[in-house]
């Protein structure tokens, strides 16, 4: 996703374009591979504007959301997350250091031939696998509950 492409979809929402919103804007299109967070997204976006509130941040994150432009990743036991990628892939979600990676979805897993065979209307999706990043595993083959990582031979 590009700033002028986040804009486009802005003024054709008939949002305003503010320099508090063009500021969370550059951090979402630098830094929204990393999934950021508000408290993240406020300290870099700070570094620009110092007239941003966290606040702020907050209802514009929200508000992003509510048009469809960007996505909200809600955690039970972690910072809610911003998801710049709203085409359909899975999240690997790293369970020690919180890193979340895209992953784009096999062909074989397609929404409209799930519709299809089931006359299920699909509005949004979220597909999440939780595990270890390869810089927290470090190829050590951890276990989780006593049980090996998916793919490991038995």
């Amino acid at each position: 996703m590009t700033k002028e492409s986040i804009i486009q979809k802005l003024k054709e929402k008939g949002l305003r374009i503010t320099p508090q919103r063009l500021s969370i804007i550059d951090v979402l299109v630098r830094e929204g591979h990393l999934h950021p967070g508000a408290s993240f997204i406020y300290r870099e976006a700070r570094k620009k504007n110092d007239h941003l509130s966290l606040s702020s941040v907050y209802e514009n994150i929200k508000e992003l959301c509510r048009h469809g432009i960007i996505k909200s990743l809600e955690f039970d036991s972690r910072e809610n997350r911003c998801e710049v990628n709203t085409g359909v892939h899975i999240n690997l979600i790293c369970e020690n250091c919180g890193k979340i990676i895209d992953y784009e979805v096999p062909d074989s897993l397609d929404q409209t031939d799930v519709a299809k065979r089931t006359g299920f209307m699909i509005t949004d999706s979220r597909l999440e696998y939780y595990g270890y990043c390869s810089e927290c595993s470090n190829g050590k083959g951890w276990t989780i509950s006593g049980r090996k990582p998916l793919g490991t031979p038995s």
